[in-house]
């Protein structure tokens, strides 16, 4: 596997944590908004995720031991809604009630999504390192001419 792939895919990786982070954020950001209608409430989302494969991208074909293609990446296959069930809350005296008293609220769990943002910072973060160990080799590579 070239230097090259590395850092490909060490991107790849870092632009699809990127859109896990912002989807959590706008999950945390739109928690607590209400809405009459069960039409109008924000539903969670949560982006999906597909590896890329090598001849997929048309790169040099290197190969693994057992023969088998490597991996070129992840990319974001698209951004879906989830289906938990919406809450939904007998409160009257509320602004956006409707004619029955009730108020709908997102069905986003703000514990879960607060581990989702965790564990995306810190998978940012890994692409990171691999990518600065690159970086440093190429650098030591560099200097054994000197």
């Amino acid at each position: 596997m070239s230097l090259n792939s590395i850092l490909n895919i060490a991107g790849s990786g870092m632009n699809a944590q990127t859109v896990r982070l912002n989807t959590t954020a706008s999950n945390l950001a739109n928690a607590q908004s209400a809405s009459s209608s069960i039409d109008q409430v924000y539903r969670g989302r949560h982006p999906v995720f597909a590896a890329v494969q090598r001849d997929a991208m048309n790169i040099d074909f290197d190969t693994l031991d057992d023969g088998m293609p490597a991996g070129a990446g992840v990319q974001v296959a698209g951004i879906v809604e989830s289906d938990a069930p919406l809450q939904r809350r007998y409160e009257p005296h509320h602004p956006k009630s409707d004619e029955e008293g009730y108020v709908y609220y997102p069905n986003v769990n703000v514990v879960e999504e607060m581990s989702n943002m965790i564990a995306a910072s810190r998978s940012f973060q890994v692409n990171v390192e691999v990518a600065n160990s690159a970086k440093q080799m190429v650098q030591r590579v560099l200097t054994l001419g000197q």
